[in-house]
């Protein structure tokens, strides 16, 4: 006769709810161990008042009023010994967390330096993954922070460095006395300057309302290799300028639906992006393909690359590797771009080396 398998019918626990059956288990043997405690104290307590005759005085039998006195006594005993043990077995127990508690005070105030560690190997581990979690939480908390204040700094760096551009030249134009070379000079850099504010408006725009959107509206079929090819034409100006060899695989028709227009800003941004940071003369590589469940393109240069850490930020609002600000460019750019492919369930990625340029893989689900 076969030996049944009784694996199939003994009910499955969740690792999650075996450990909270653990953790309950282990507290419940602290509250039996300090209630028999308590009641063996208060037997031998009873039993030693007993002995000396408290209850029934001068060695006299033990009547039924005196076994009632002793029943009572040894509730109340038992109770009053538990009540005091528990007071001070219990600090141990709820001394975790209380440093957990005095963690999130900190945190909560603002000191997102703040650890805890709870290793004493008899916690169990829930209290290991509790530790493990606030650390992390804490990690986050602290590079959130560091986030906004480079938000802050270069959003008011950004804004307040054209100005200040302006308001200099305009100055020296109220002023005059100047050459028209140099009046036609300071006013190109003027408009170039009010040029520059405005795609930073207009890039923040963008971003908020694309921020704000949860759905994508507008959807048609268009042919996504020639929006692909327009946007590397778009952009001719500027790749020409540092005499970038384009390297185009793109097929000649590729239809797609979607909003035609958010897809455009993903292509502009990274096209413009890898223009900005590559080097004179490297190669500017655009390749389109599809398979059966996305649409894949890839966007190359052959410029300066990034570490890790750059990687790492490089679409967070305002973030630039470049820190001197020595490239034109906001940190908006890559930002939008990474919004707009969520909105489509699709993914970015980016490969990249210092010295050895950059590549980013946008691929949408068809």
């Amino acid at each position: 006769m076969k030996r049944r398998n009784l694996s199939f019918f003994e009910p499955k626990r969740s690792p999650e709810k075996s450990r909270m059956w653990d953790m309950t288990f282990t507290f419940s043997l602290v509250v039996l161990l300090v209630l028999m405690i308590a009641i063996s104290l208060g037997v031998v307590l009873t039993f030693v008042l007993y002995k000396a005759d408290v209850f029934t005085g001068d060695g006299a039998a033990l009547t039924s009023r005196g076994m009632f006195v002793i029943v009572l006594f040894l509730i109340f005993s038992s109770v009053v010994i538990g009540a005091v043990f528990a007071r001070f077995v219990s600090d141990a127990p709820l001394r975790p967390f209380k440093t957990v508690i005095r963690a999130m005070d900190r945190l909560a105030g603002g000191d997102f330096s703040v650890r805890i560690s709870l290793t004493n190997p008899a916690l169990p581990y829930e209290f290991t993954e509790l530790q493990e979690s606030f650390n992390k939480m804490a990690e986050e908390l602290a590079n959130t922070e560091i986030l906004r204040s480079d938000f802050v700094h270069n959003f008011s760096h950004e804004f307040k460095t054209p100005i200040n551009s302006m308001r200099g030249f305009a100055k020296l134009l109220q002023k005059g006395g100047l050459t028209p070379e140099e009046e036609k000079e300071y006013l190109s850099i003027i408009v170039s300057e009010s040029e520059r504010l405005t795609a930073l408006a207009t890039n923040v725009l963008n971003l908020t309302k694309i921020e704000n959107q949860t759905i994508v509206m507008d959807k048609k079929e268009y042919d996504l290799a020639e929006q692909l090819r327009r946007a590397v034409l778009m952009l001719e100006s500027k790749w020409s300028a540092k005499n970038l060899e384009p390297d185009i695989d793109i097929p000649d028709r590729l239809l797609y639906t979607a909003n035609e227009d958010l897809l455009n800003q993903i292509w502009i941004n990274l096209l413009d992006n890898a223009i900005k940071f590559s080097n004179d003369g490297g190669t500017l590589g655009v390749s389109l393909r599809e398979n059966a469940a996305h649409v894949i393109c890839e966007i190359r240069d052959t410029g300066v690359g990034m570490d890790e850490p750059t990687k790492q930020h490089i679409f967070d609002k305002f973030y630039q590797g470049d820190t001197s600000h020595a490239t034109e460019g906001n940190g908006i750019g890559l930002a939008i771009v990474k919004k707009i492919v969520d909105l489509y369930g699709g993914t970015i990625s980016v490969t990249s080396e210092p010295g050895r340029g950059s590549a980013f893989t946008v691929s949408l689900p068809k």
